[in-house]
């Protein structure tokens, strides 16, 4: 096989499961329905599982016609085509703070399922009502690594971070009110947090914190 496929409008990666452990992802926002069937379609071909983000539902739509098997995570915009089984190991827990923040957080949680974790939810646990959180963390502790997604203040990953032996990866979004800065506000107390052992990805990027965390959660489940 190639090492890559050359599409023109893109350079499909074929070898990057060699090099990573898991193949290339595509980031549908700004691709054309007809790009992205080129995508889809070679990848298919080559026998991969292909997981595409940030798509909408117009995508969806398009691509369900040319692709029965095709899936839609309609409130993570996350699209996924499994031709071959996907055995998930161990766990990762993701929280949020609120309810706005499960579109970021279902986009995380479908890719650590994509690529092989199995994924429990914990969603509306934020700081405004603490015991909502104590409430769950006795269940939380048990996974093998952690997304906190939060906007406003962002705080849900220190305060976490703060009570748990496992890594955590925190997840700025941005809701919240102007002050927030779309997100900067939340940004910025997770990168100052004192809580040892939190990673910190961009603002809404719920990908990169499934990815990360599904890479914790199989090198933790294979002993490594």
């Amino acid at each position: 096989m190639d090492k890559y496929i050359d599409l023109g409008y893109a350079k499909l990666d074929m070898e990057r499961g060699k090099r990573r452990g898991f193949s290339e992802s595509v980031f549908c926002e700004c691709k054309t329905n007809e790009q992205l069937e080129g995508i889809f379609k070679s990848f298919k071909a080559a026998g991969e599982n292909v997981i595409g983000t940030r798509a909408s539902a117009e995508q969806f739509e398009y691509l369900k016609t040319r692709f029965t098997e095709i899936e839609y995570n309609k409130e993570g915009r996350v699209l996924t085509l499994v031709q071959n089984e996907i055995k998930k190991v161990g766990e990762v827990a993701i929280c949020t703070g609120g309810t706005g923040d499960i579109p970021v957080a279902e986009e995380a949680a479908a890719t650590a399922e994509f690529f092989g974790s199995n994924v429990k939810r914990y969603y509306d646990v934020g700081v405004a009502g603490i015991h909502r959180l104590f409430d769950k963390i006795d269940e939380i502790r048990g996974a093998n690594v952690i997304v906190a997604v939060a906007g406003m203040e962002g705080a849900l990953g220190g305060i976490i971070a703060g009570l748990v032996d496992i890594p955590v990866i925190a997840v700025p979004t941005s809701v919240g009110y102007g002050s927030s800065f779309n997100g900067l506000s939340a940004l910025l107390t997770m990168l100052n947090s004192c809580a040892e052992g939190m990673t910190v990805v961009n603002i809404d990027n719920g990908f990169n914190a499934g990815y990360s965390a599904n890479q914790i959660n199989q090198g933790v489940s294979r002993g490594k």
